[in-house]
């Protein structure tokens, strides 16, 4: 997927293996990158899984972190033994 992604990664486009976060303000924006990140999956014969598919959330979990307008938060299971 990085490597389909390549020219749109960047601070607001990111990729995780199968994985795409996009973190635009404006909508038209996010909705110009919404298509062309759906552009290139069908030009590589990939498909989305709609089950899977979500969009315009205040907050994410991705890789452990929590994503969130406020900022970046580590869940604290995580970091508990570091902690204790």
């Amino acid at each position: 997927m990085n490597d389909i992604l390549r020219d749109l990664i960047n601070t607001e486009v990111m990729s995780f293996i199968n994985d795409v976060l996009i973190n635009m303000e404006e909508e038209e924006e996010h909705n110009k990158v919404v298509e062309e990140i759906l552009k290139k999956i069908k030009e590589n014969d990939l498909y989305i899984k709609l089950e899977k598919y979500m969009q315009k959330l205040r907050r994410v979990n991705f890789l452990g972190v929590e994503l969130e307008l406020e900022g970046v938060k580590i869940e604290k299971e995580k970091v508990k033994e570091v902690v204790d």
